[in-house]
């Protein structure tokens, strides 16, 4: 039973020991009479969340609480002037260190329409906190300046999301399961242009949602290699453009907000699970994010972002605790400049129903 990918976080760990346990068993029935064909036995990969997963049986309802602990830590030395030789600048420097801090508790519902359907909804609270240091030195001295400390929060209701996954085919031991995803995120956190800004256009806190709708449907396959689960996703992730139509700031420093078209993005991710025991698994695996340039009209003029890459390396761990509750952690490490640099998830699944 398979669940696949959605928007956001990611999440997949295997605990197929139990569908290659059951696999091996000897069949009922009286001896010499042709046993029946099956339904194949389908791989559970469930450590790794939103990457590709078990899909609830028939008529169960998992409910999964989770907490998501992020840290990124950026350091820039920035100019802004003119370059006339290699070695001469004229303009100015500018150094800075942001720490950001992100904890992101959830509550996750997944319903069993069919053994091969399946209906989630997630509820996430974001806190976030950052910290930006910035100097800027004198080029005639060598000397900084004093630093420049900056410390914003921010935490409510994040982004609401639904999604709907469905087994596309019967799948058979000789062949992979495919698995179709849709994912719709709404826009109930406080987003980036909702929050408070001073009358020079600065923000005065931190946004808790993206602050505009997405699409994203994705295509998840698995197969199986005693002990392995090996699988892959691709989805495209639409970002729907809105009419901001708000002005930051106040007097020569007002900024008028107009249409934003946020970058939409090509999503992957591949990795494999391997089963440690009948109750424990093991996965790694890899994701990365294409992200489009993000088009913003200020002041009647058209402003587009630079792409960006984010890719990171994943580890997970699941261990079942009884035959209706779990647990999992995952582990995600940066592998390119514009990813956190380290994100923990921690996951409880309970199953209620058959």
């Amino acid at each position: 039973m398979i669940r696949g990918q959605g928007i956001g976080a990611w999440a997949l760990a295997a605990s197929l020991a139990a569908g290659l346990a059951g696999a091996q068993e000897t069949p009922d029935g009286p001896v010499g009479q042709a046993p029946q064909e099956a339904e194949p036995e389908r791989p559970e990969v469930a450590a790794i969340a939103d990457v590709g997963g078990v899909l609830t049986r028939d008529g169960a309802l998992v409910v999964e609480p989770s907490i998501q602990l992020s840290n990124s830590q950026v350091n820039r030395f920035t100019f802004l002037g003119v370059e006339i030789l290699e070695t001469f600048l004229i303009g100015v420097l500018e150094a800075e260190d942001v720490d950001r801090d992100v904890i992101s508790p959830a509550l996750e519902f997944r319903y069993g329409v069919t053994d091969r359907f399946e209906l989630g909804l997630e509820v996430p609270w974001v806190y976030r906190e950052e910290r930006r240091v910035a100097r800027i030195p004198n080029v005639d001295t060598g000397e900084g300046s004093a630093p420049i400390t900056q410390e914003l929060d921010g935490d409510g209701l994040g982004d609401v999301s639904v999604s709907a996954h469905w087994q596309i085919n019967r799948g058979d031991r000789d062949g992979p399961f495919w698995v179709a995803n849709l994912r719709y995120k709404s826009t109930t956190g406080e987003g980036p242009f909702d929050i408070d800004y001073d009358d020079a256009a600065i923000e005065q806190e931190l946004a808790t949602g993206s602050g505009f709708e997405a699409v994203e449907p994705s295509i998840t396959v698995l197969g199986t290699s005693d002990p392995l689960v090996l699988y892959a996703n691709l989805g495209y992730l639409f970002n729907l453009e809105d009419d901001v139509n708000r002005t930051l700031g106040s007097g020569d420093q007002a900024r008028r907000i107009g249409r934003v078209d946020p970058g939409d993005a090509v999503r992957t991710s591949f990795g494999l699970s391997v089963a440690l025991n009948p109750n424990s698994s093991l996965s790694f695996g890899y994701k990365h994010d294409f992200i489009r340039e993000t088009v913003t009209e200020i002041n009647g003029t058209d402003f587009r972002s630079e792409t960006l890459d984010v890719g990171a390396l994943l580890i997970g761990y699941s261990h079942s605790l009884g035959p209706r509750l779990g647990a999992g952690v995952s582990l995600e490490i940066g592998a390119t400049a514009d990813a956190p640099d380290i994100s923990v998830t921690f996951r409880l699944p309970y199953t209620f129903g058959p």
